[in-house]
């Protein structure tokens, strides 16, 4: 084999391990949404224009890259969305204005978000409690203590120094601000490709794919998918942070988004059941989801046809799951 013929089968299998596993249709999809936008309002692709959408697809793609790592390894996230609407409202009544408290309480914000997450796995994993039925109830929880603290209503206030992270940035001449979210997300989706490139990740997508093989082959399970549980409630602290930037202190905020995070990922062809997906094709699906709301919004269409999108998502994605594992399954 000729080294021109060896260099272009290491970057075919460099970009089938990139964006392999059924995910290259998310990215076309991707860029015809992007083409829609564009052919009904070209200003949007002006560097403001877009850093501007970059900026508000941002904390959910950090949700997404936190799904991520739930449903690789066959398990599932539904309290996600009230743990954004708990933080932000921890953080605004704790805050409640006080520059000087601004850094205490964002450690108070990842402690919280860890013990959730701990939570969430130790039930899932020792206790043998389906992941949907746990973080249902862990998103119940979060939302009836949360409106029983506030009563129901927003209060405090955020600081300047809190919310700097997510709507302001670093000044440019093109693009005129390169928004901190942007950088937050872009970090967050570099250190999860490379996390799972190393053998924590391996063993990740193992136990997703054949968690009994996993555990014969030395794995602990119930380890592996417990931490997969607090990093995804960190990620949501992040995305808390970033949202509480952009959108303040709201009694609203974090309502539907762990179906959002959801849409994104299958719809970046992570298989539902874990086992197979790719962290790019996650982020992807994030900015696909943003960019069909985008369009939704250019179009003039009701905000009801946001739910009823993502759950024909949804539905599609876990059909062709069952489909794809029935036709790989031996017949006897």
């Amino acid at each position: 084999m000729t080294a021109t013929a060896t260099r272009a089968s290491s970057a075919r299998d460099t970009l089938g391990r990139l964006f392999g596993g059924g995910s290259a249709t998310v990215f076309a999809l991707l860029f015809v949404v992007f083409a829609v936008i564009f052919f009904l309002n070209p200003s949007f692709f002006e560097p403001p224009s877009l850093m501007a959408f970059l900026k508000k697809a941002a904390p959910l793609v950090v949700l997404a890259v936190g799904q991520y790592l739930v449903i690789v390894c066959g398990e599932m996230d539904l309290s996600v969305g009230s743990l954004v609407g708990a933080q932000v409202a921890i953080a605004a009544g704790l805050i409640d204005g006080e520059e000087s408290r601004t850094l205490p309480v964002m450690l108070v914000m990842i402690a919280f978000g860890v013990l959730v997450g701990l939570v969430n796995g130790l039930v899932v994993t020792l206790l043998k409690v389906h992941s949907l039925i746990t973080t249902l109830g862990m998103m119940l929880v979060l939302f009836g203590a949360i409106r029983l603290w506030t009563g129901g209503a927003p209060t405090g206030a955020l600081s300047d120094g809190f919310r700097q992270v997510g709507r302001e940035g670093i000044d440019l001449p093109v693009v005129r601000q390169l928004p901190w979210a942007v950088l937050v997300a872009v970090a967050v989706v570099v250190v999860v490709a490379v996390l799972m490139r190393r053998p924590y990740g391996r063993t990740l997508v193992a136990t997703g794919d054949n968690d009994k093989a996993a555990a014969f082959a030395g794995v602990r399970v119930w380890q592996v998918r417990t931490v997969a549980f607090v990093l995804s409630s960190v990620l949501a602290t992040v995305a808390a942070v970033l949202i509480g930037g952009y959108a303040g202190v709201d009694a609203q905020v974090g309502n539907g988004l762990e179906f959002t995070a959801i849409t994104a990922v299958v719809l970046g062809g992570v298989v539902l059941g874990g086992g197979r997906g790719t962290v790019l094709a996650a982020m992807a699906g994030a900015l696909t989801v943003e960019a069909l709301f985008t369009l939704f919004n250019q179009l003039r269409l009701e905000a009801t046809w946001r739910p009823t999108v993502q759950g024909l998502i949804i539905i599609a994605a876990v059909a062709y799951a069952a489909r794809e594992r029935a036709t790989s399954t031996p017949k006897l």
